[in-house]
Parts: C-alpha cells; sequence; structure tokens
C-alpha cells in the first residue's frame, strides 16, 4: 500500500491553515480566537509554547461553528481543486492518508476521493483540545502500526522531513516539492 502525508503533498498548502482564515471569514464569532491565536502562535515560534498547546489554541474556533459539518463541506467546496493532480492520476483505493491535520476536516474530503484509509489529529469538535497526540513523525508510525498491524509500506510521500520516521519502514520514500517527486534523500 501506498501512504501519504497531506498537506503540502497532496494538498497545496495547508489545509488547516486554509480552514482557520476560511473560519475567520465566513464565522464573525471565530474572530474572537485570534488574540489567543497570536499570542500562543508566538510563544511557539520562540519554542516557549509547545505546539499541541497552540494547535489546541488554533482549533478552539470549533467551538463558535454551530455547523461544523456543514462549514467543512463547504470549505472543501472551495478548495478542492487544490489537491494536486498527479496524485488524482495515481491513487489507488489501498492508498493511506496520515496527516497532522485534523480527522474532523479530512474525513469528507478522504470520502470524496475514495481513500478509506486515513488517520489524522483527533480533535474534538466541541472544544478543539486533542484527543490523544498530534499526528506527526513518529506518531505516525505508530498510529500506521496500530491499524495495520504486520502491513508493509510500498511507497510513501511527503513534503516535510519531519515523515521522517515513516520514510524509514518504508520500502520507498518520495520528496514531494510542488509538483516534483524525488528520491527522499535524508534517512
Amino acid at each position: 500500500m501506498n501512504v501519504f502525508d497531506w498537506d503540502g503533498t497532496i494538498y497545496d498548502g495547508d489545509s488547516t491553515r486554509d480552514f482557520v482564515f476560511y473560519c475567520f471569514k465566513r464565522f464573525p464569532k471565530t474572530r474572537r480566537h485570534i488574540p489567543s491565536i497570536l499570542w500562543y502562535g508566538a510563544g511557539f515560534g520562540l519554542r516557549i509554547v509547545k505546539k499541541k498547546t497552540f494547535k489546541q489554541k488554533l482549533f478552539a474556533i470549533v467551538s463558535k461553528i454551530d455547523d461544523l459539518a456543514g462549514a467543512v463541506s463547504d470549505f472543501w467546496r472551495i478548495n478542492n481543486k487544490k489537491i494536486k493532480k498527479w496524485y488524482l492520476d495515481m491513487k489507488q483505493p489501498t492508498d493511506v492518508i496520515i496527516s497532522a491535520s485534523p480527522e474532523f476536516l479530512l474525513e469528507p474530503i478522504c470520502r470524496e476521493l475514495g481513500v478509506h484509509g486515513m488517520m489524522a489529529t483527533r480533535v474534538d469538535t466541541k472544544t478543539g483540545l486533542f484527543n490523544g497526540e498530534n499526528c506527526i513523525g513518529e506518531e505516525k508510525v505508530i498510529r500506521f502500526n496500530e491499524r495495520y498491524p504486520g502491513e508493509e509500506i510500498d511507497e510513501f510521500y511527503s513534503d516535510r522531513y519531519v515523515d521522517t520516521p515513516v520514510a524509514r519502514v518504508a520500502k520507498k520514500a518520495i520528496m514531494v516539492k510542488g509538483d516534483k517527486l524525488t528520491p527522499w534523500k535524508k534517512l
């Protein structure tokens, strides 16, 4: 099976960031979280706030959205054009997507794409708090092995070396930069 990161790999950009800005524009009440997001974002940038803490402050905007499923559906109606053509041309029903983006955001688009294997960060859709760990780096390997015990990754695609733990366990790893696919260099 082939395994893919989502943001910057299959999706041209960062879907979490795009969704947050979509929410600021579409749901004015979410803007109340901007000072907190900026504060914790600065702390994260200065390395005095953990990434998980910052992302939970970011996802707290969901508490201000009455129909989150409808908002996510509308977001993908607008943004599904950002899914890269090279992926659409090669996708298989056995593909697995593993992402640090929230599950609630990726589930609908993965269903639409016919991708049944999806793992992402579990986020409480009422509070924005994580239900477990951020699905990044080594956590991706842990989650893959829990869901697919004994399975091998034939090819792994990502745009960032933070995913090296997954690249190490794949038979073949591919670095994605825009639409350019090259062999993974750092293992």
